[in-house]
């Protein structure tokens, strides 16, 4: 079955970095498109960014473009998000999704947090 298993989280200061990591099992990761969701304390999962199979197209929500980075190790099966200057308003649990055939999958999450 599907598994992801997301790490990297933690505390960290404002304008500070973490590099979070999701490995995958039990699909083919090359073939679908991967995602990173967050959610905030009190709101809604939101959608972070997303990458295509190959790695070559990207995409961000407006707030983390810039300082934020997705990419993905193929012959790893591992999707990474490297977050740079990072802000309080950043603090959230971020997932590692998929979506096949009509169903999501996601991780357990990490947390992150960042103090001012």
């Amino acid at each position: 079955q599907v598994q992801l298993v997301e790490s990297g989280g933690g505390l960290v200061q404002a304008g500070g970095s973490l590099r979070l990591s999701c490995p995958a099992s039990g699909f083919i990761f090359s073939h679908y498109t991967m995602r990173w969701h967050r959610q905030a304390p009190g709101k809604e999962r939101d959608l972070v960014a997303e990458i295509s199979t190959g790695g070559d197209t990207t995409d961000y929500i407006d707030s983390v473009r810039g300082r934020f980075t997705i990419s993905r190790d193929n012959p790893k099966n591992i999707l990474y998000l490297q977050m740079n200057n990072l802000k309080p308003e950043d603090t959230a649990v971020y997932y590692c999704t998929v979506r096949q055939h009509g169903s999501s999958y996601w991780g357990p999450g990490t947390q992150v947090i960042v103090s001012s």
